[in-house]
């Protein structure tokens, strides 16, 4: 199988992708995992491709729109100070606010808008190209958008446009990981996806995997308060995991931490970077100490994804009563032996040896 940045199979990013966007039940993603890809921008089309015909079958998702028109006919609500401009130039037409059900929605503007950029690229197969071309002729009414200042973080689902998740979730891993402009101002597309986003949808991907396939665990993202003394905490950082899973009254906070070296030398002795074992032996340390809670354990594990390095962490330690350390996944498998490292560590807390 091809890979992708930092050893990654490329098809793992697409099963990373169907966990963290919570589309494995619908059917037609299923068709990626009989494709093979030599890059992942050919990844990203045919599920772009997929998803796309998928939507288009069940219908672009539509809303009400704001729009401002000058009408021969009252519709909506009159706009006066543009009326009164239109009087004074003696245009008899009325200025006029209205909402209007339009599939011309932000939505459905990334998606014309990345798939375009796709549809440029050399290393995107024909087969892929010509596909998404036909889908796009059901976009005929949707504006193109500029790809820089699309307001993510506005951006909610809910049951009407859930089907939307993967989607969008593409168009995002492939404008801010993979977007660049040329000294020419033309938009072109890195071979590869960024570090920064890859390590938020590993995060993503590991606290979906958990939610899904182990739900006795009780997966979340959760904040842990400092277990200060006198009540005082102002200006003390948050303390935010990446995933805790509790089972029964016992505790393991896992840290997903994708980047090239989680081993450091000082003085000729290799050592886990320090700063991340601090960071989890403070969250433990404080999670024990939860007001209005003893756990029976409370324990944490920083998750680190394989590197090209030569030492890779595989060491769980007794500090202060707590079972704290570090393990590695290896992206760089097919995804069946990927759940078994992540089974392991599941079977290992449920039994109790976490």
């Amino acid at each position: 199988m091809k890979k992708v940045a930092n050893n990654i199979i490329i098809k793992n990013v697409y099963y990373m992708m169907a966990y963290a966007f919570s589309s494995l039940r619908l059917e037609g993603y299923k068709e990626v995992e009989k494709e093979s890809f030599d890059n992942v921008l050919n990844l990203f089309s045919a599920i772009l491709s997929i998803g796309l015909s998928y939507q288009i079958k069940k219908g672009l998702y539509r809303d009400y729109i704001g729009k401002i028109e000058d009408l021969h006919t009252i519709r909506g609500k009159i706009n006066m100070p543009g009326t009164i401009n239109k009087r004074i130039a003696r245009d008899k037409s009325i200025t006029c606010e209205f909402d209007e059900y339009s599939d011309n929605h932000l939505f459905n503007q990334i998606l014309k808008s990345t798939v375009y950029l796709l549809i440029r690229q050399k290393h995107v197969d024909e087969e892929y190209k010509e596909r998404m071309k036909k889908e796009m002729l059901f976009f005929s009414n949707v504006d193109m958008i500029d790809l820089h200042s699309i307001p993510w973080s506005s951006i909610h689902f809910q049951r009407s446009n859930e089907s939307y998740k993967m989607l969008l979730g593409v168009c995002r891993m492939i404008i801010e990981g993979m977007l660049m402009t040329t000294s020419d101002g033309s938009v072109e597309l890195k071979s590869i996806i960024d570090d920064q986003l890859m390590s938020r949808l590993y995060e993503k991907f590991i606290l979906e995997y958990y939610r899904r396939e182990w739900p006795k665990l009780r997966a979340s993202d959760s904040s842990i308060f400092w277990a200060v003394d006198d009540g005082l905490d102002e200006m003390l950082p948050q303390m935010h995991t990446d995933i805790m899973l509790t089972y029964k009254n016992r505790v393991l906070i896992l840290d997903a931490k994708y980047y090239s070296k989680p081993i450091t030398e000082i003085h000729n002795k290799k050592t886990l970077v320090s700063e991340n074992l601090y960071q989890m032996f403070a969250y433990v340390k404080n999670k024990e100490m939860e007001k209005g809670k003893k756990w029976d354990s409370v324990s944490g594990i920083l998750l680190y994804a394989k590197t090209t390095g030569d030492l890779h962490p595989d060491n769980l330690y007794r500090l202060s009563g707590n079972v704290i350390g570090a393990k590695t996944l290896d992206l760089n498998l097919e995804f069946s032996e990927i759940r078994k490292q992540l089974d392991f560590i599941g079977n290992a807390f449920e039994k109790g040896e976490l």
